[in-house]
């Protein structure tokens, strides 16, 4: 987690102000829990409230290292916190935490945490998905080649190819909104996760206030398969971004050049070479992506703790928490952006279609071919001779063009109409279906 990567809203929720006040609100609302079932003094557990809120209110980064100044002589984190917070609550201080254990306070606040970043990115999502659908309407009919295997393949419209990507992210939509739902869980359980000292309405209450669910049966710790779930998810949304920005910087390519990144007025593509215009957004979204994902096999391996709980998943929380989703939020604000003001270049998507001297059409030509009683064996080494002589010979001055070579066959002349082989070159009909598949994209 480094500046340059790094947007204020998502690294605040990774802050250790952040952080001592959900501590706090736990062991406040656990305070309160018990006091409503009697456990504690209703009056202490306002004390602790009050004056708890009262030192949280103006909590600073120098109370932070009063904090880590205990913690040095404490070796425990938690302990450290309580031990601070008892200096401003005074007598009654002896009712907090009462019954619970550090991981009750430690996991049901990486809860809050997960679910605020979860917030946090689902909003992102939706600055992805509205230029998505914004820029997929736009070029509705923006004729393009498709590619497969990097090979030209038949035409289709960049509109669709964008519909595509809005609907891979509408999916990971839902996939972090199940993630944010697993992981927003909370334990208030006790040593062993048993209860023995907490009851289990102080869970539900503290849940309730918090916006959680218990953890039907935690361990002392929550299960960590919820975790992976959620990180994995993160994962999967990564890949989405690169998926994205891999398609731009192939397009952007000189020798493709059907679409760019904007280039802004002061910018420079390199020190040495002026006339460069690279695509430096799409190529640092890749590399963003990987690290997004680099925090998934982690996630895996912490959910394999020791019997009732161990800290072995700690310290990779601590890293690959704040790391994956202050990353990802980065990640996707910048390709809501990028997206945004892509320039798009019709004329050389245009261009490029027609670019192989027309035997990107050669799929239709078979159709029409077997239309007009040719059998489909013959059809298809009809097609295939005349798309490879038409292919080895581009650019020669002998060269002709897929439709010439076509109409100059012997098994075609006279046995297929020009005009059958014109309707089957004609790009626009690859756009038949646009609107049933922008329907099922966009509703």
């Amino acid at each position: 987690m480094i500046p340059r990567y790094t947007r204020r809203e998502a690294a605040a929720i990774w802050t250790q102000e952040n952080k001592y006040r959900i501590w706090f609100e736990i062991e406040a609302l656990a305070c309160e829990g018990m006091a409503r079932l009697g456990a504690i003094p209703e009056q202490a557990a306002r004390t602790i409230r009050e004056k708890g809120d009262a030192a949280m209110a103006v909590f600073t980064e120098a109370n932070t290292a009063e904090i880590d100044a205990i913690e040095a002589e404490t070796r425990h984190d938690v302990i450290a916190f309580l031990t601070w917070l008892a200096q401003r609550i005074g007598e009654d201080s002896r009712f907090v935490h009462q019954g619970l254990t550090s991981s009750d306070v430690l996991d049901t606040c990486l809860s809050v945490q997960l679910t605020q970043a979860a917030d946090l990115l689902l909003a992102d999502l939706d600055l992805v998905l509205a230029a998505l659908k914004k820029r997929a309407i736009e070029h509705k009919y923006t004729l393009t080649i498709g590619r497969s295997h990097g090979i030209h393949a038949e035409p289709t419209s960049f509109g669709l190819k964008l519909a595509g990507h809005y609907a891979e992210f509408a999916r990971n939509r839902q996939r972090l909104v199940a993630a944010r739902a697993e992981i927003a869980t909370c334990a208030i359980s006790g040593a062993v996760g048993t209860f023995a000292h907490v009851d289990p309405r102080v869970e539900e209450y503290v849940a309730d206030k918090l916006g959680l669910i218990p953890e039907p049966a935690s361990t002392q710790v929550i299960p960590r398969d919820r975790h992976a779930a959620f990180f994995a998810t993160l994962g999967v949304i990564a890949s989405g971004i690169e998926r994205l920005a891999t398609e731009v910087r192939h397009l952007q390519r000189s020798e493709v050049r059907e679409a760019e990144e904007f280039f802004h007025a002061g910018q420079k593509g390199s020190s040495a070479m002026p006339h460069k215009r690279n695509p430096v957004l799409s190529e640092n979204l890749c590399g963003l992506a990987r690290l997004v994902r680099a925090a998934v096999i982690p996630a895996m391996e912490n959910v394999a703790l020791w019997h009732e709980r161990d800290i072995s998943h700690s310290s990779v929380e601590r890293g690959i928490g704040p790391d994956a989703t202050v990353t990802l939020d980065f990640a996707l604000v910048r390709l809501a952006g990028m997206i945004d003001k892509l320039t798009v270049y019709p004329e050389q998507m245009a261009a490029n279609v027609e670019d192989l001297g027309g035997v990107v059409h050669s799929g239709e030509v078979l159709l029409a071919l077997t239309k007009a009683g040719i059998l489909r064996e013959d059809a298809y080494k009809i097609v295939q001779r005349n798309a490879m002589e038409t292919w080895t010979k581009l650019g020669q001055k002998d060269a002709k063009t897929f439709r010439e070579n076509l109409l100059a066959d012997p098994d075609v002349a006279g046995r297929v109409a020009a005009a059958t082989i014109d309707a089957a070159m004609s790009a626009e009909m690859h756009h038949a279906h646009v609107e049933t598949i922008f329907k099922r994209v966009f509703g």
